[in-house]
C-alpha cells in the first residue's frame, strides 16, 4: 500500500520495541520512509541487524540495540544507547509482545509472570524511561499496541489476552498523567495480523475462513495497515487524539 507522508515526522526520534520482525519491522520501515530517526530494540539480534542493514542501504537512519524487554535494566540501557545517537525519544511505539498459545490448566506462576512481563509490564517501564525527555522537550507521542483478541473472546491464550486488556488501562492512565506535558498516549488495536509467524504457526485454512466470516471487510489484516495507523497517531495530524483506542480490525470487534 502507498503510505501518506507526514511532514511532522521528518527528523523525529522514534523508539520501537520488538522492531526486528513482524508488525514491529513494518513500523520501523514506515518511520524510516518518513525520514525519521528510528531506533528499535528486540531480543532477536540477527533479525535486528539484518533490518538495520536493509534500511541503512536505503539511506535511512536506523539503529538497533539487542535486549530482552523483560530485563528492565537492559531495556533502560538499550534506550539510553539509542538516545545517545538519535537523541531522546520524541515518539515511542510499545510493540513488543508474545502471543504464544497456552492451556490455562498448564500455566505455572513462572510462565504467567514471563508472559505478563513481555506483554504488559515492560510497556510501563518503557514509558517511564522516555517520558522525562518528552517532558523536557515539551511534548511527545506514545503508541501502545493492543489487540482485538480479548474483545473478540478468543480463547487458548488467557495470559496474553489479559495483558492486552490491561494495556487499555495503562494508556488511559498515562494519557491523564502525561497530558499536561502535551504527551499523547493511544492504543492501536489490531485484529489477527498475517505476519510470517502467524501464517507459520497458527493460520489454518479453517481458522482464516472463520476469521473472515466475523469481519465486515473480506480482506485479511497485514502489518502495513497497522503501521499506517501508528504513523497517524504519532504525527501532529493527531494532535487532539489521546487516551483513545483505534481498531485496525476490518470490523471484527
Amino acid at each position: 500500500m502507498e503510505r501518506a507522508i507526514y511532514p511532522s515526522l521528518h527528523g523525529r526520534s522514534v523508539f520501537v520495541t520488538g522492531g526486528a520482525s513482524g508488525i514491529g519491522a513494518e513500523i520501523v520501515g514506515a518511520f524510516a520512509e518518513q525520514e525519521a530517526r528510528v531506533g528499535f530494540v528486540d531480543i532477536d539480534g540477527a533479525a535486528g541487524e539484518a533490518l538495520v542493514t536493509r534500511w541503512r542501504e536505503a539511506g535511512a537512519e536506523v539503529r538497533f540495540e539487542r535486549c530482552d524487554v523483560t530485563d528492565i535494566e537492559g531495556l533502560r540501557s538499550g534506550f539510553a544507547s539509542l538516545a545517545a545517537t538519535l537523541g531522546p525519544a520524541e515518539i515511542l511505539v510499545n510493540n513488543a509482545a508474545l502471543d504464544d498459545r497456552h492451556d490455562w490448566r498448564e500455566v505455572t506462576p513462572e510462565r504467567y509472570d514471563r508472559l505478563s512481563a513481555i506483554n504488559l509490564r515492560h510497556l510501563f517501564f518503557a514509558i517511564q524511561a522516555v517520558a522525562p525527555g518528552m517532558i523536557a522537550r515539551g511534548g511527545g507521542a506514545i503508541v501502545n499496541m493492543g489487540s482485538a483478541s480479548w474483545m473478540e473472546g478468543v480463547g487458548g491464550m488467557p495470559v496474553y489476552t489479559s495483558a492486552k486488556a490491561g494495556i487499555h488501562g495503562l494508556t488511559r492512565s498515562f494519557a491523564r498523567d502525561l497530558g499536561p506535558h502535551r504527551i499523547r498516549v493511544n492504543t492501536v488495536v489490531p485484529s489477527w495480523v498475517m505476519t510470517e509467524r502467524q501464517l507459520t504457526l497458527w493460520a489454518s485454512p479453517e481458522g482464516l475462513e472463520a476469521h473472515r466470516a466475523r469481519q465486515c471487510l473480506p480482506d485479511l489484516n497485514t502489518p502495513a495497515f497497522v503501521a499506517a495507523m501508528v504513523l497517524f497517531l504519532a504525527s501532529d495530524n493527531a494532535a487532539m487524539c489521546t487516551a483513545g483506542w483505534y481498531p485496525v480490525d476490518a470490523g471484527s470487534i
